[in-house]
């Protein structure tokens, strides 16, 4: 059954921390198993095993397309082989060993905007540690890290397609609760000895 979530996740983006901000200022490095690139278009095709890392930021799939702007930024999008799925991971801003990570059939990342999206069999995951805190679920997300804002949508186009399905969110407790108290057990009665036994 194809899922979905038809509205921006405020209550997991109220409590989400931004990709790690030092990352936009470290250089890309790229492992692959074939290149071919085009420097009047700007654009690389890479093959087999690619590995885009980028400060905390490590994107991973079969093949990815890097187009690069006039101004330097990348534009990346990342595809897999049938049956397996890029992925992306990320340390966030807010705590010592706070992450985001995802995974689709296709991942497009906007380094101007600080933008992930995910298409067809889309999953983001918060983790604390290894700890996972909040999932989501869909055939489409999108994920702003600057603004904190995560939006899901029952189609792969990123629309709302009516009878296309529901989606999964799972909030993981922010606190643990305390055990309640066990009350403490009744005094026994105290019992009256038998009349003519004294």
């Amino acid at each position: 059954m194809k899922k979905f979530l038809a509205f921006a996740l405020l209550g997991l983006a109220a409590v989400t921390a931004s990709a790690e901000k030092a990352d936009a200022a470290k250089q890309a490095v790229i492992t692959y198993d074939t290149l071919e690139t085009n420097e009047v278009t700007q654009v690389t095709i890479l093959t087999g095993n690619v590995v885009v890392t980028k400060g905390t930021l490590i994107l991973k799939s079969d093949r990815a397309t890097i187009k690069e702007t006039p101004e330097g930024d990348m534009f990346v999008t990342l595809t897999a082989n049938g049956g397996k799925v890029a992925t992306f991971r990320q340390k966030r801003d807010g705590g010592p060993d706070l992450w985001v990570e995802g995974q689709a059939q296709r991942i497009e990342y906007d380094e101007r905007n600080d933008m992930m999206k995910l298409f067809s069999h889309a999953k983001i995951r918060q983790l604390e540690g290894q700890k996972p805190t909040n999932e989501i679920e869909s055939e489409f997300i999108s994920y702003d890290s600057r603004k904190e804002v995560f939006l899901a949508r029952n189609d792969a186009s990123g629309t709302n397609k009516p009878g296309q399905g529901q989606g999964t969110m799972v909030i993981a407790p922010r606190k643990p609760r305390a055990a309640p108290a066990t009350p403490a057990p009744a005094p026994a009665p105290a019992t009256t000895p038998p009349a003519g036994t004294q």
